[in-house]
Order: C-alpha cells, then sequence, then structure tokens
C-alpha cells in the first residue's frame, strides 16, 4: 500500500529551486477559499503591488501566471510576436536558445545574436544586428543566465533596441529579488521571472510585467494569440479591473498565498537590501571557493552573485561529487548545461538558500568529498576565508 510522501529535507544550493523559507511554507498551508471570493481578489491586488516594487514598475499590467517561469517566457512571446516578425535572439547559454525556440515555433525569424558561454551579450554585436534587420520586431535577451552564472547589461541592450525601434523581451527568471532590476527606469518593455529562486518560494509561478507599449502591441495583433490559456487579452480581465473579476481559470489560491508571503518578506527586508545580501554572500563563498583552488567561469564584472559557475578540477568525476553531497550531506549542488555539461558545478545562493550557514555547509560539505576522492585542492583553507567576510 501506498503511504504518504515525506521528502528528506535538503539544503538546495543548485540552480533551483531555492530553499523555501518557513513562513512561505507556512503560508501555503492556510485555508483554501475559491479564486474569486472577494477575499482572494484583495489578496491579488496586494500581490501585483507587491509585484510591481519587485520589479520596480509602474506597468500596469504586471501579474503572475499561473505557471512555472516557462510559461512566463512563453506568455511574451505568444502574445508579441507573430508569423512573418523578424526578431532578434541573444544567446549566451541555454535560456537563449529556449527563446530561439519560442521564436521559431509562433512562425518568426530568429536573427541569432551568439556569444560564448559564460559572457555577457555584446551590446555592439546587437546593434550590429539591428542595424542589418530594419524592422525588427524585438530583441529578445537573458538578464541573468541561469545555466552560465553570467548577467547582462539590460539597460544599454534596451537603449538599443528602442534607438532601432524594436520592443525588448527579458528574461529575469534568476534575477528577480537577487541582482539589480529596474523595468522602469531601464525601459524593458516585457519582462518575466519565476518563484523558486531569489523570491524564496515554490516553483509554478511566472512573475511577468508588459508595458504601455508592449500592449499596443497586443491590441493591435493581426492575428489571434495561439495559446488561449496565456492569452493576455483573456488573462487581463482576471487580474485586472475595478470589482467583480472575468473568470478564466482557476488559479492555484494556496501557491499564490505563498507568493503573496514571498513578497511580503522582499519587501520588509528591502530590496536593495536583498540585492546587497545576494552579493555579501557570494563574495564569502567566493573567498572559500578560489581558497580551495576552484576557479570561476565567468569574468567579475559579468558575474551573477546568485549563480556561481565553478569549473571542476582535473580528475574529478563531478557527478560522483554531486552524488555524495546529496547522499552524505543532503546538499544539492547543479550540473552544468549544453556547452558546459560536465565541466562545471552550478552552486546557486538564492532567496532563502543566500545565508551564511548554507555558505559554509557547502564549502565544508565540498572540501570533505574533495580531499576524500584525492583531488588536488587546499583542504581546509575554505572555511576560515569566507568566514574573514563573514565578520
Amino acid at each position: 500500500m501506498t503511504t504518504s510522501f515525506n521528502p528528506t529535507p535538503r539544503t538546495l544550493m543548485g540552480p533551483g529551486p531555492s530553499d523555501v523559507h518557513p513562513r512561505i511554507l507556512s503560508a501555503l498551508g492556510r485555508p483554501t477559499i475559491g479564486h474569486l471570493d472577494p477575499e482572494f481578489v484583495g489578496m491579488m491586488d496586494e500581490v501585483k503591488t507587491m509585484l510591481q516594487y519587485a520589479f520596480q514598475t509602474k506597468n500596469e499590467l504586471t501579474i503572475a501566471v499561473s505557471a512555472p517561469g516557462s510559461a512566463g517566457m512563453e506568455t511574451c512571446f505568444v502574445n508579441l510576436i507573430e508569423a512573418g516578425d523578424t526578431v532578434i535572439v541573444c544567446q549566451n547559454g541555454v535560456f537563449g536558445g529556449r527563446m530561439k525556440e519560442n521564436v521559431e515555433r509562433v512562425g518568426a525569424t530568429a536573427i541569432m545574436v551568439e556569444d560564448d558561454w559564460g559572457k555577457a551579450v555584446d551590446v555592439a554585436k546587437v546593434e550590429a544586428a539591428l542595424e542589418a534587420n530594419p524592422g525588427t520586431k524585438a530583441v529578445c535577451f537573458v538578464h541573468a543566465e541561469t545555466s552560465t552564472g553570467a548577467i547582462s547589461d539590460a539597460k544599454a541592450i534596451c537603449d538599443i533596441a528602442h534607438q532601432h525601434g524594436a520592443l525588448t523581451i527579458v528574461d529575469a527568471v534568476t534575477s528577480l529579488g537577487g541582482s539589480e532590476l529596474r523595468v522602469d527606469d531601464w525601459g524593458i518593455d516585457a519582462i518575466y521571472s519565476g518563484t523558486q529562486k531569489c523570491l524564496s518560494c515554490v516553483p509554478g509561478i511566472s512573475p511577468v510585467s508588459l508595458n504601455e507599449r508592449a500592449i499596443e502591441v497586443i491590441k493591435n495583433r493581426k492575428t489571434k494569440v495561439h495559446s488561449w490559456f496565456l492569452d493576455l487579452n483573456l488573462v487581463m480581465a482576471y487580474w485586472g479591473g475595478e470589482g467583480k473579476r472575468a473568470y478564466h481559470h482557476t488559479a492555484p489560491v494556496n501557491a499564490l498565498y505563498g507568493l503573496h508571503e514571498s513578497l511580503v518578506m522582499l519587501q520588509e527586508e528591502g530590496l536593495e537590501n536583498a540585492w546587497a545580501r545576494h552579493q555579501k554572500n557570494h563574495l564569502a563563498l567566493k573567498a572559500g571557493l578560489e581558497a580551495m583552488g576552484l576557479e570561476f567561469v565567468v569574468n567579475e564584472e559579468s558575474r551573477l552573485p546568485q549563480l556561481n559557475a565553478v569549473t571542476i578540477p582535473e580528475g574529478v568525476d563531478e557527478a560522483a561529487v554531486r552524488t555524495t553531497l546529496l547522499n552524505q550531506f543532503n546538499l544539492e549542488i547543479g550540473a552544468g548545461l549544453g556547452a558546459l555539461a560536465g565541466k562545471v558545478w552550478r552552486i546557486g545562493l538564492m532567496g532563502y538558500s543566500s545565508r551564511a550557514e548554507n555558505i559554509l555547509l557547502c564549502l565544508g560539505a565540498l572540501d570533505a568529498v574533495l580531499t576524500d576522492m584525492g583531488a588536488k585542492i587546499n583542504s581546509g583553507a575554505a572555511i576560515p576565508a569566507a568566514q574573514a567576510l563573514m565578520k
């Protein structure tokens, strides 16, 4: 007979999900009410206002899509891009490739601007692509590339795109709540994220925000949006407006309780304080990893503090290390993806996972496992180096 599922508690320091804060886990267990209940609708309004704070935007169309970050990505593409459009897609990792897939699936042409994995998007290449492709509908890029740990200059890319009359679509799945992100100041037209990383929440919801320029594009489409569920013309009637909301779908009521609590916590901490915490903890982890003898893939000026991609010591079975960390220390770190598969570990410091005790656990466990495997590292050096930056 099947019994209740009770997972082993883990410390999550991979590329996501991150550790969920106990306050959020508690919020998930509150009584379920109807998704059109006046109390729930009032809570939706609060979620919207707090997401505007997190994104640093006044966009009226700022909502939480009832599905993971990948659905937030698809929401932006299926609403803004039509067959026959030309779209510039920047790729410096796995998730730029997913943008390309979305462009092509709606029948548009993807013009690729490619950079080496671990490098930031080259703004000059974007400008050259725009000059070579007049009439480009949109420029799409990943602000914080989870597969490599590189962050790109969103403001500069948006400025260039707007000079050529193009929209911008931005992936902020790993940056929202963890790195500086200013939607209005930077001129981002459409942006999507996820709840399971720097917001310390459970997976399954995707915050998105679109400005008036993007809304006008949606209203003036030549064809229907290909996805009924993600058609913002319909979803807006559920998330927006005064008084009674139009029924669209049954929202994930308890998951939205969790997002609400996570955004309350973000307000309590202060957005800029959250950015600073992620940076401070990154520096401590960096000091420990480098003292151990590990090297970072991304140059310091383009390095994402909440996702640390480090090279694997020569001769080490990287999968065996991750398995041992999970089985002996209940610690999860991530493997490399795509071009970096088998070459790096991805160590996350996102949201509730970004705290001193996690850094010390990770460094101590990694030191122990690598030493036991006979790896050439500076055993015993990591924790003191990290602690020196925690004072």
